[in-house]
């Protein structure tokens, strides 16, 4: 044993061991503290309540996210509705768009022949009045179908009803105003199913 090993006191040899023991000892309480901390934060986070909590708030959420679809679908939905009841309402309105395209080249015969059968002519005068009453027939069923004739003599030309063929000078008529009428138009529940051609005025 050396010198400086006697020289050491018993009763410093004990209470560093006594030291380190309470160090040691605080170390480990310490730790089972942080432990036991960490068991009972884990504990509170999935305690009951709060996954109750959290299912509650997804529910809440699932059910927004529902109802807002039940109105888009809705909402599409009554729009289907509503063009399918415009297609059908059109598809009344213009069913007969071809066919009077077609009947309405009868009216302009019937207007043609009268032109053709001479007024001073008294042996034509039943031609012409049978001419004239054939034609009022057939108008009066191109009204009872929404076909209506287009007669704008004296108007304003509109390209959107009217074909100008002429545009020729006409000092006693207003510029672009329509001075003769070479074949009606006509419209089907207001949709153009052919203009009327006729000759405008312009100025000099």
């Amino acid at each position: 044993m050396s010198e400086q090993d006697k020289s050491r006191d018993p009763e410093q040899d004990a209470a560093q061991k006594q030291a380190e023991e309470v160090a040691q000892a605080a170390v480990e309480q310490a730790r089972e503290e942080q432990i036991e901390d960490q068991i009972e934060g884990q504990a509170a986070e999935s305690s009951p309540e709060a996954e109750i909590a959290a299912l509650s708030q997804e529910l809440e959420q699932a059910r927004k996210a529902l109802g807002e679809a039940d109105i888009r679908a809705q909402a599409e939905i009554q729009n289907m509705r509503r063009r399918a009841e415009r297609d059908v309402t059109a598809a009344h309105k213009f069913a007969l768009e071809k066919f009077a395209g077609e009947v309405i080249s009868v009216a302009d015969s019937l207007e043609r022949a009268l032109t053709s059968l001479d007024a001073d002519n008294e042996a034509l005068t039943p031609a012409r009045e049978g001419t004239q009453l054939t034609l009022k027939v057939l108008l009066d069923a191109f009204g009872r179908f929404n076909i209506e004739q287009l007669d704008p003599r004296g108007e304003t030309f509109n390209p959107e009803l009217h074909e100008a063929m002429a545009m020729v000078p006409q000092p006693d008529a207003a510029p672009n105003s329509i001075i003769d009428v070479l074949e009606k138009g006509y419209t089907l529940n207001g949709r153009l199913l052919r203009p009327a051609r006729v000759v405008v005025a312009r100025s000099e």
